[in-house]
């Protein structure tokens, strides 16, 4: 890969600090250096792009990430996708999702067991082009939880892992450990959009969520949960998840809980497939009066509640709404932060800081990913305006300009400049 040095552009840092005119020398996978525009730095060698005055932000990172859902408008639809499709399809929304500037992805659930697995081996061998995953393992449930679609007369699959009693749950973790995820998915609670566990319920016992996070804990992997219910946000406090996804219905008991691991626990609202159910899904038969029978009005009234308070509570939350459903595409991820902004009451910087800051400790990588930084990993996107006065720019892909991974270019506009600094 080509060094380069970007110029021109207002640089977000991802701090929280006020965007300012400056440059960044890119060399190798990393930053060698982050200066005002009015510095002189030491770019020989450099291919310099001319930023145009757009603002330079460290990649984004998804925090919820389901690479291998594929448009299903029902769970059953992702069991019936042949491996030899899903792979395929895995491996185009891995690209898409790059394009849209999303340089890392933490994914919250496979489809299958290693889908995620082999994307992110083939991404990282530099054979496919895709984010830098955290490979999940499938959603490992419990008999009428969430992920299981079986009826006595007839097997379906969906995205789930059927497990009863601690003992099966163990298997469960280390069956996908053996396959090399990097992180183990349990559904505590259960859902509104299923029979019988509806999103209220909370249906995997205090014995088997803590089975779970021992096991893959032993293992030295963590362990995200679908936490809905309080009670469910509880047990997965008590047991050590590690990542809490949507607790929209966390009590006070559970939001103290919460700020009191805020340090060693994320959470993420997944707020996208809630949103666009109520809005968005009427070409798949939801209407509003629909959205409303399956209670999304009331859970997106207790989210916003719910994450309000969390913000004022310093608890750390990552962006990501089960994105790959069919009203909820592949590629339109960032809305997440202009929600986080119009629903939570994040600021633009605080929500893009989810976004990456957060995201990049999320990862595990918060001491080299996520902000525009000295020694840090160049993952870097360019956007024409300033998201910190229109936060909607965050999700227009024309309005990505660059997208760079590890120092390498994806994508970069014609509309910018290129040329060799020997040449200047």
């Amino acid at each position: 890969m080509g060094d380069t040095h970007i110029t021109g552009a207002m640089i977000w840092d991802g701090s929280g600090r006020d965007p300012y005119p400056g440059q960044v020398v890119v060399r190798g996978d990393r930053i060698q250096a982050v200066a005002p525009a009015s510095e002189r730095l030491d770019a020989g060698g450099c291919e310099a792009v001319d930023g145009g005055g757009a603002t330079l932000l460290p990649g984004l990172v998804e925090g919820h990430a389901h690479l291998s859902f594929c448009g299903a408008a029902r769970n059953t639809d992702l069991g019936d996708v042949p491996v030899e499709e899903h792979v395929l399809e895995t491996m185009w929304n891995a690209e898409l999702l790059l394009d849209h500037g999303f340089t890392s992805c933490y994914s919250a659930a496979a489809a299958k067991t290693r889908l995620d697995v082999v994307i992110r081996d083939k991404v990282n061998q530099g054979r496919l082009k895709g984010p830098r995953i955290k490979a999940a393992s499938p959603e490992i449930t419990v008999t009428g939880g969430l992920g299981d679609e079986t009826r006595l007369h007839l097997a379906r699959a969906s995205f789930g892992m059927v497990c009863d009693g601690p003992e099966e749950v163990r298997r469960a973790v280390r069956i996908c450990i053996r396959e090399d995820v990097d992180n183990i998915k349990i559904n505590i609670s259960g859902d509104d959009f299923v029979d019988p566990a509806k999103g209220g319920m909370t249906v995997m016992s205090q014995a088997e969520v803590s089975a779970a996070v021992e096991t893959a804990h032993d293992f030295g992997r963590r362990v995200n949960c679908h936490a809905r219910a309080s009670e469910a946000v509880k047990r997965a406090i008590r047991a050590g998840v590690d990542v809490i996804y949507h607790c929209e219905q966390a009590d006070t008991e559970a939001l103290d809980m919460l700020e009191a691991k805020k340090d060693q626990v994320f959470v993420g609202p997944a707020i996208g497939l809630i949103y666009n159910t109520i809005h968005e899904a009427g070409p798949w038969g939801i209407d509003e009066a629909k959205a409303r029978k399956l209670g999304m009005h009331l859970c997106m009234e207790a989210s916003q509640r719910t994450y309000a308070e969390m913000r004022k509570r310093g608890i750390r939350v990552v962006i990501g709404g089960d994105y790959g459903f069919a009203w909820t595409p592949q590629g339109t991820n960032a809305r997440d932060v202009e929600h986080f902004v119009k629903l939570f009451g994040y600021t633009p910087s605080e929500a893009l800081q989810c976004a990456t800051r957060i995201g990049g400790e999320l990862m595990g990588m918060g001491d080299r990913l996520g902000q525009v930084r000295e020694g840090f990993l160049a993952d870097l996107i360019l956007v024409d305006g300033d998201p910190l006065k229109d936060i909607s720019l965050i999700h227009d892909h024309g309005a990505i300009r660059m997208v760079m991974k590890d120092g390498g270019l994806h994508r970069l506009s014609p509309r910018r400049a290129v040329r060799a600094a020997a040449a200047e």
